[in-house]
C-alpha cells in the first residue's frame, strides 16, 4: 500500500522531482562515462600506465565533485519538501504514524534515484563510447581497437556515490518530518519565508562598497600578478589579501544589488511606472536576503569553472604547439656548472651556520672552461640496471652549445639581463620573471662560433656578427620574445668589455633558439656575440647543451631503448678532478613527444569534467532557488491576475527576475575571469606561445548548453508553476 502511495506521489508531483530528477542523471552520467578512462584508454591506443593514472585521478576528483552534488541533492530536496509539507501534514491528520510518513518518503527519494540511476548509466554508457573517440582526439592516439564495452567498476564505483548521495538527502527528509508539528505542516503553503527588506540606500551604499572592494582587488590582481613560485611570503600575503578582497567585494556587491537597482529604476521614472516593473524590482528587493549569499557563491563557482577550464586548456595548447619547436635533436642532455655565486651563497650559510668552512661547498668549483659533455656523458652514463650506455656509439651527428653566465666572477650584476632590454624598449617585465633585480633576469652569452655550429647542426644558415654585432635567442613566446624585438628594432646598444654592440638583426629567430628537448620554453634569453668579445670577459661557464641526432635512416624508437633510464649522470669533473657542475635530466624527442600528448590529454581531461559538473551544479542551485521563489510569489501572480493583469505580462516579469538571478552571476564571474586570465595569461606566455580563442570558445560552448540549458528549464517550470497559481484563483 505505501509502495503504492509512493508511486502515485512520485507520479503526481512529477513536475517538482525534475529538476532532482535531471540534475542526479547527469551527475550519475557524467560520473560513470569519466570513471571508464581505463577502458577508454584500451580502445583509444593509451598505455595502461597513463589510463590507471588518469582513472586514480579521476576517481578522487569524483569523490570530491559527489559531495558537491550531495550539497545538491539536499538544497533540491529542500524545494521539494517545501511543497510537499502539506500534503504530509495531512497524512497525519488522516491516521498515519511519522513513521510511515517517513517510510514513503523514503520509498519516493528511492524510486527517483533509482530512476535517475537508470537513466544516468544509460545515456553514461553511450556517452563513455563516444568518448572514447575524445579522449583519443585529447592524447593524439589513433583507435586501436574500438568496440562496445560497459565498466563493471566505474557502474558500481557510480552506484556508490549516489548511495551516499541518496542516504544524506534521506536523513535531511526524515528531520523534517521527526520535527515538524502537524501543525506547521498544514499551514506550511501560508506561511512564507520571512524577508527583512533593507534600506534602499542601505543597501545600494553596500553594492557600491562591494564595487569598490572588487576593483581594488583588480588593480592589486593586475600589478602584483600571481605568486608563480609561491615560495614569498611577502607575496602570497599580498595575494591573500587580493583573494579576500575580491571575496567580500562579491559579497557586498550582491548583498546590495537589489537595493541598488531599486534607487536606480526610481530615478527613471518612466521606466519604474511602466507595467509591471515596480512589483518585479519589489520580489527582487524582498529576496535580497535569501539569494545574495548563494548567488556570491554560485559567481565565485562559475568564476572557478571559467578559470580552471581555459587555463588548463590554454596550458595544454602552449605544450601542442611548442613541442615541435620544442624538440630540435633526436636526444639531448646538459650540465649545469657551479656559478661563482651560488657558492659563495652556500659558504656564508656555512658561516651563518658556525659551520667549518668548506663542509658542503668542498670540491665544488666554477670553470670558464666547458667540459666535452659527450665524452663525459659517454663515460658515465649507466643504465637503471648500472650497465653503461656508449653514447658517442649510438651518435650519428652531435653539437656542443656553451653558454656563460653574463654574472662576472668579482662582481653580482649582470653584464646584460632581460631588464635592461625591457627599460631600452620601455616595456615592462612580464610579471612571471619581473622581481625589480636585474640579477634574476640575467641573460647568458654564446659565441657567434658556437651558435654557427648549432645551426649547422639544425641545417640553418649561418650568422655573421662582424666585430660589433650582436643577436638574441629566446623562445619564451610573445611576451618575452616581444621585449627583445621591441629593443633590437630600435637599435639598442650593449657594451661588454668596453665594446659596443649594435643588433645584427631586429627580430629573435625562436626556431633557432631552442638547446635542449622541453615541451615549454627553456631559453629566456641568451645574446650571441663576435668570439673575441666573448673570450675578453672571462666569463664562467653557466651550461652546456648536448644535441645528439642518430645516424641516418636508424630506427629511433630502437634506439631510445638503449638508453634505458640513463637520463641522469651525476655529477660532472674537470681535468683536475673539481666538482664543476652536474648533469640535468636527458630526454629524447620521441619521450617528449609522448610526454607531452600524455600531460596535454589529462590537463584537457580533467579541466572539463571539473568545469562541467561546476557549471552543473551552479545551474541546479540557481533552478532551484528561482522555483522556490516562484512557489512563494504565487499568491501575488493570483492577486495581479485578479486585478485583471493580462498572462503575457505576468511572464515578462517572471523572465525578467530569473534573467537577472542568472545574468548577473555569470557576469560578475566573467569579469573576474578575463581579470584572472589577463594575469594568467601573462604567466603561460612565458612558456610559449598562446592561442587562447579557441580554448575560450569550447569553454562558452560548455557553458551555453550547460547554464543556458537550465535556464530555458527554470523558465519552463516557473510558467508552469504560475498558469497553475492564476487558474487555481
Amino acid at each position: 500500500m505505501l509502495c503504492k502511495l509512493a508511486w502515485g506521489n512520485v507520479r503526481r508531483a512529477g513536475r517538482d522531482y525534475l529538476v532532482y530528477l535531471i540534475t542526479l542523471a547527469l551527475g550519475v552520467t557524467v560520473f560513470y562515462a569519466f570513471n571508464t578512462i581505463s577502458e577508454q584508454a584500451a580502445s583509444a591506443g593509451l598505455s595502461k600506465e597513463i589510463g590507471d593514472i588518469i582513472g586514480s585521478i579521476t576517481s578522487g576528483l569524483t569523490v570530491f565533485l559527489a559531495a558537491v552534488m550531495g550539497f545538491l541533492m539536499v538544497y533540491a530536496n529542500n524545494f521539494i519538501m517545501k511543497r510537499r509539507k502539506q500534503q504530509f501534514g495531512l497524512y497525519q491528520v488522516l491516521g498515519m504514524g511519522r513513521g510511515q510518513v517517513a517510510l514513503v518518503m523514503t520509498l519516493e527519494t528511492a524510486i527517483v534515484s533509482l530512476g535517475a540511476l537508470a537513466i544516468g548509466l544509460a545515456c553514461g554508457i553511450g556517452l563513455s563510447q563516444l568518448m572514447t573517440f575524445f579522449t583519443a582526439s585529447l592524447f593524439r592516439t589513433q583507435i586501436a581497437s574500438f568496440h562496445f564495452f560497459v565498466s563493471a567498476g566505474a557502474a558500481l564505483f557510480t552506484v556508490e556515490c549516489l548511495i551516499v548521495i541518496f542516504l544524506v538527502t534521506l536523513v535531511f527528509n526524515l528531520r523534517v518530518v521527526a520535527k515538524a508539528k502537524v501543525i506547521d505542516l498544514m499551514g506550511a503553503r501560508r506561511s512564507n519565508e520571512t524577508v527583512a527588506v533593507r534600506n534602499p540606500w542601505v543597501s545600494a551604499a553596500l553594492f557600491v562598497v562591494g564595487c569598490v572592494l572588487v576593483g581594488v582587488a583588480y588593480e592589486r590582481l593586475l600589478r602584483d600578478g600571481i605568486p608563480v613560485m609561491m615560495d614569498s611570503q611577502e607575496e602570497m600575503s599580498r595575494f591573500y589579501i587580493t583573494t579576500a578582497l575580491v571575496v567580500m567585494g562579491t559579497i557586498l556587491l550582491f548583498f546590495g544589488l537589489s537595493g541598488f537597482l531599486l534607487k536606480a529604476l526610481q530615478a527613471a521614472h518612466s521606466l519604474w511606472w511602466r507595467g509591471l516593473n515596480m512589483f518585479t524590482l519589489r520580489q527582487l528587493a524582498a529576496r535580497v536576503n535569501t539569494v545574495s549569499m548563494s548567488m556570491a557563491v554560485i559567481s565565485m563557482i562559475l568564476f572557478l569553472a571559467l578559470t580552471s577550464v581555459t587555463t588548463g586548456m590554454s596550458m595544454a595548447n602552449v605544450m601542442s604547439e611548442g613541442v615541435e619547436r620544442g624538440t630540435p635533436a633526436d636526444y639531448t642532455t646538459q650540465v649545469a656548472y657551479h656559478s661563482p655565486t651560488a657558492i659563495r651563497e652556500l659558504q656564508k650559510s656555512e658561516q651563518d651556520a658556525g659551520l667549518e668552512a668548506g663542509t658542503s661547498t668542498e670540491g665544488l668549483a666554477s670553470t670558464t672552461r666547458p667540459v666535452d659533455v659527450l665524452d663525459a656523458a659517454t663515460r658515465q652514463a649507466q643504465r637503471s640496471d648500472g650497465s653503461p650506455v656508449n653514447l658517442a656509439a649510438i651518435a650519428g651527428t652531435s653539437v656542443q652549445v656553451d653558454v656563460y653566465d653574463a654574472a662576472p666572477a668579482a662582481g653580482e650584476q649582470p653584464l646584460v639581463s632581460t631588464a635592461e632590454f625591457a627599460r631600452a624598449a620601455g616595456k615592462t617585465l612580464p610579471q612571471a620573471i619581473n622581481t625589480g633585480d636585474d640579477r634574476d633576469s640575467a641573460m647568458g652569452i654564446m659565441s657567434e662560433s658556437t651558435y654557427n655550429h648549432y645551426l649547422a647542426f639544425r641545417g640553418k644558415e649561418g650568422v655573421s656578427l662582424g666585430a660589433d654585432g650582436y643577436l638574441v635567442t629566446s623562445d619564451s613566446g610573445p611576451s618575452v620574445v616581444g621585449i627583445y624585438n621591441a629593443a633590437l628594432a630600435a637599435g639598442h646598444e650593449v657594451t661588454l668589455g668596453g665594446r659596443t654592440l649594435r643588433p645584427a638583426r631586429t627580430t629573435v629567430d625562436e626556431d633557432a633558439s631552442t638547446f635542449v628537448n622541453m615541451a615549454m620554453s627553456n631559453n629566456k634569453g641568451t645574446l650571441v656575440v663576435p668570439d673575441e668579445v666573448l673570450a675578453s670577459l672571462n666569463l664562467p661557464v653557466q651550461y652546456s647543451y648536448l644535441l645528439v641526432d642518430y645516424p641516418a635512416g636508424s630506427d629511433a624508437s630502437a634506439i631510445d631503448k638503449k638508453f634505458g633510464n640513463a637520463a641522469n649522470y651525476g655529477t660532472v669533473t674537470d681535468a683536475a678532478g673539481q666538482d664543476v657542475g652536474s648533469f640535468g635530466m636527458g630526454s629524447t624527442r620521441i619521450s617528449i613527444y609522448e610526454s607531452t600528448d600524455s600531460v596535454n590529454g589529462l590537463i584537457s581531461y580533467l579541466s572539463i569534467y571539473v568545469g562541467f559538473v561546476l557549471v552543473v551544479a551552479c545551474g541546479a542551485i540557481l533552478t532551484i532557488q528561482q522555483l522556490s521563489g516562484v512557489a512563494d510569489a504565487q499568491p501575488s501572480y493570483r492577486l495581479l491576475a485578479e486585478l485583471g493583469t493580462d498572462a503575457t505580462s505576468l511572464r515578462r516579469s517572471l523572465l525578467a527576475q530569473q534573467a537577472v538571478f542568472f545574468a548577473f552571476p555569470l557576469v560578475v564571474a566573467l569579469a573576474h575571469s578575463a581579470v584572472a586570465l589577463k594575469v594568467i595569461v601573462n604567466v603561460v606566455e612565458t612558456l610559449g606561445s598562446l592561442t587562447i580563442g579557441g580554448t575560450v570558445g569550447l569553454t562558452c560552448a560548455i557553458f551555453v548548453m550547460c547554464y543556458g540549458g537550465y535556464f530555458l528549464l527554470t523558465y519552463a517550470l516557473g510558467a508552469g508553476m504560475l498558469r497553475e497559481s492564476v487558474r487555481s484563483r
